[in-house]
């Protein structure tokens, strides 16, 4: 099984990232690997079952992804996907965002498993760590402080 954790110091309070973090369905108006993102059946997209779909940049397939659980009292998410253009199988990933009091900076983490054959792990694994820093960073550049 592979597993993956990211974490990160963002450059944002912990409101601000988790009001963008929470938007299940707007991963294509700021992750450069994504686009087209949209909530499936026009369900709001903090409602938990929600089913966001995207596509990926550069003719990668496209992703459709399940809100397990949202709680905007612990600032933590769940979701699995349900179908990408990959030989991988039970993807359940988490991410949960902290304040850090000292700067009025956000720490986040984001971590996943699943299954995939062994030949292609390193590169899955790569993949999403990669994918996660990228949300992280996405939203330290929005919020910079100058």
């Amino acid at each position: 099984m592979a597993r993956v954790y990211v974490s990160a110091v963002m450059d944002a309070t912990l409101d601000q990232a988790w009001d963008m973090l929470r938007d299940f369905g707007a991963l294509g108006n700021y992750h450069p690997y994504f686009e087209q993102s949209y909530i499936e059946d026009g369900r709001p997209a903090d409602q938990v079952g929600c089913v966001r779909h995207f596509t990926v940049r550069d003719g990668g397939g496209y992703l459709r992804e399940q809100l397990l659980a949202l709680s905007d009292d612990e600032h933590r998410c769940r979701y699995r996907i349900l179908h990408i253009d990959a030989d991988w199988k039970d993807y359940v990933a988490e991410m949960h965002l902290l304040p850090i009091t000292e700067g009025n900076k956000c720490f986040g983490e984001w971590w996943a498993t699943f299954d995939v054959p062994p030949d292609q792990e390193a590169e899955a694994v790569e993949r999403v760590a990669g994918t996660f820093r990228t949300f992280f960073e996405c939203v330290s550049a929005r919020f910079a402080r100058s």
